[in-house]
This record gives structure tokens, C-alpha cells and sequence, in this order.
């Protein structure tokens, strides 16, 4: 019978379980997964740090899967079949209602309250929909993505979630030609925004990471320049850019006092860009006059991403995949058995992307 990595409840160490091969209902999809990725959001998970998630659960919102078995017609966007035996990926987004005042009003279907997702609010009470598990049960209208042949599994998910939620935080960020970009946080979000800043022409491109390793990595990735905390507030990312500061920043760090170092980084009149605040980490102080009032700066929080970010992800990588070094951010490959050390690892900032390997 397959198995799944599962967290039973916060703070409980990872269970593997087994169920009965599933036999898709009518518009369902069956996935063997090839490969999931760990991020920080299922640390968060582990740590019971999101409100509504209906443990016991099983992980890992971004996966690839070969296209087991159907119950219906499968298409994708264009409406070409998705045959059995395809590799696919899938946006880890369901339920979104594009009815309710959020969607249709507010145009922020990021926010729709009926949508679920993969691994994070779709418990194993509700079937087996996360890729932590040799199959993956797609629910009817899960909007299925075939990967091109020039982007594996792996490339896909070295990606992974990071990718196209820095695309989000790209567009809002409106990166122009010539721009002077300073990212905070070297995690798979803050190196996908470097790569992306790059690739939209940014002139400079900064980033900020207390771990040395992912300076590394940022470097890799083809950063002008990285910078410790010490660094960022003694002024030396202002003084690399002309003694102004950057056009942008992108908070993509995760720690609150973050969002204030961004705010105090930026040049005048500069664009502040917030993705990196996912959980509730507390609390954090600036003073709105000297920090944002007085500096003209705009300032723009970004939440999730829709199926547009997903597919325009994929093409970036089939387009443009060898000018990044997208693999070089794995920093292990874990069996189901293993994925309690894939969550400590990546907890511990030991590694940049963990991956899982069910089969």
C-alpha cells in the first residue's frame, strides 16, 4: 500500500502511514509523486504555528507527480488533453470561488475565504493531498500544469513554492530597467527574487542574510553584493547605492524587525515590498514619521499567489532555466522516512531546499 510522512498534531514527531491505493471519484486525479519540497511554511506547520490547519496532515503544497489514473476528461488551460503517464504539476490553490466580494469586488482572489491548499488546510482526514506521500488525490478542478521537457521535476520544485511567490512580490514591486533592488533574507523567496530582479534588468541587486552559507547562495545566484545584519544597519547597503539607498526593497527575511529595516533601508520615495511575514512572529515597532511619512515611501504587502504566477513560473524556467543555477539551492534529498530531518534541516538553516523523495 502507499505511504505518507505525516504531522499528527504540532510538535509530534513525523508518522509514516499507510493507505489503500486510491481509486479516483468522478473528476478527481491520482498523482505518483516523483518529488515534494520542504519550505519553511511546513516548519511552521510542525511548529502549529498557522491557524486553521486540520491536523493529522500531510505536507508538501508544491510537488510533481506523474498523472496516475483520471475519472473524466483532464485538460490543461488550453484545452489540450492531459494524458496518463504525463509529469505534471498542479497549483496547490483549490476552492478559490471567483464569486464572493474579494474576487470580484476587491479583485484579490489571494484572499478568497473559500480557498483551501494543498498540504496546509486540506488535512488527512480529507484524503490524501499532500506530497509527502507516494500518491497525491487531486480534487475536481485542481488546475493541473504539464512541465514543458526542457524543465524536470527537479528544477521545478529547486523553484518550488519560492518561485512564484516572488514573481508576486516582482510585480508588485513594478522592478523597472536600470533599478537598484536590495532583498532581505537569502531564503528560496529572496533568491528567487534576485533572479527575477535580474532578469527584469534590475542594475544592482543587493541582498541581506545573516548566514553566511546563503550569502553563498545569493552570491550564486548572481547577487552585486551580500551583507550581514551588521551590515544593513550600519548603513552599508545605502552607502553601495550612491549614499541614497535602493529604489526597492523586498522584505522576504520572515522576522518582523525586517519589515522596519526595509523601511529604513529604502531611498525616498522607494518602493517596500512585503513578503517574507507568511506567520505571526510577533510584533514589531517603527516610528511612522522619520520611517514613513517623512520618507514618501510606498509600501505594499503580498499574499499568496493564483494559478497566472504558477504557469508564468514554468515558463520563465524553460525559457531562461540555465542562466540560474536553480539546483544548486537542494541541499538534500530525503526519503519519506526521513522527513523529520528534512523539517530539522531546514529549520536550522542547514539547507536552502530540502527536498522529499517518496518513492
Amino acid at each position: 500500500m502507499p505511504r505518507a510522512a505525516v504531522i499528527p498534531a504540532p510538535g509530534r514527531p513525523i508518522e509514516i502511514r499507510t493507505f489503500p491505493e486510491p481509486e479516483p471519484a468522478p473528476g478527481e486525479v491520482v498523482l505518483e509523486t516523483l518529488v515534494s519540497e520542504v519550505c519553511g511554511t511546513d516548519v511552521h506547520l510542525w511548529h502549529g504555528r498557522l491557524p486553521g490547519v486540520p491536523y493529522p496532515l500531510v505536507p508538501g503544497h508544491v510537488s510533481v507527480g506523474i498523472v496516475r489514473s483520471t475519472n473524466g476528461e483532464l485538460r490543461d488551460i488550453d484545452g489540450n488533453p492531459i494524458p496518463v503517464g504525463t509529469i505534471a504539476t498542479f497549483l496547490d490553490v483549490h476552492g478559490t470561488c471567483h464569486r464572493c466580494r474579494t474576487c470580484l469586488v476587491d479583485q484579490a482572489p489571494t484572499k478568497c475565504p473559500s480557498r483551501k491548499v494543498y498540504g496546509i488546510t486540506l488535512g488527512a482526514e480529507d484524503g490524501w493531498h499532500g506530497g509527502w506521500s507516494q500518491r497525491i488525490v487531486l480534487r475536481p478542478g485542481t488546475l493541473v500544469l504539464p512541465l514543458p521537457t526542457t524543465v524536470s521535476a527537479e528544477r521545478w520544485i529547486a523553484a518550488g513554492c519560492g518561485l512564484p511567490t516572488a514573481l508576486h512580490a516582482i510585480d508588485l514591486a513594478q522592478v523597472r530597467l536600470g533599478d537598484r533592488v536590495l532583498i532581505l533574507g537569502a531564503g528560496p523567496v529572496g533568491l528567487a527574487a534576485l533572479a527575477l530582479a535580474l532578469h527584469n534588468g534590475a542594475g544592482w541587486v543587493g541582498v541581506v542574510d545573516p548566514v553566511e552559507s546563503r550569502r553563498d547562495a545569493a552570491r550564486t545566484m548572481g547577487a552585486d553584493a551580500t551583507f550581514s545584519l551588521h551590515e544593513l544597519e550600519d548603513g552599508s547597503t545605502r552607502r553601495s547605492c550612491g549614499g541614497n539607498g535602493p529604489d526597492i526593497v523586498v522584505e522576504a527575511a520572515g522576522h518582523p524587525d525586517a519589515v522596519p529595516a526595509a523601511l529604513r533601508a529604502v531611498r525616498d520615495a522607494g518602493r517596500v515590498v512585503v513578503v517574507g511575514q507568511y506567520t505571526d512572529n510577533g510584533d514589531t515597532t517603527f516610528n511612522p514619521h522619520a520611517d514613513l511619512n517623512k520618507r514618501h515611501a510606498t509600501v505594499q504587502g503580498c499574499w499568496g499567489v493564483e494559478f497566472h504566477h504558477f504557469q508564468r513560473a514554468v515558463d520563465l524556467l524553460a525559457r531562461t532555466g540555465d542562466r540560474f543555477p536553480w539546483e544548486r539551492a537542494i541541499g538534500g534529498r530525503y526519503p519519506l522516512d526521513r522527513a523529520g530531518d528534512a523539517l530539522r534541516d531546514v529549520e536550522a538553516r542547514r539547507v536552502v531546499k530540502a527536498l522529499i523523495v517518496p518513492e
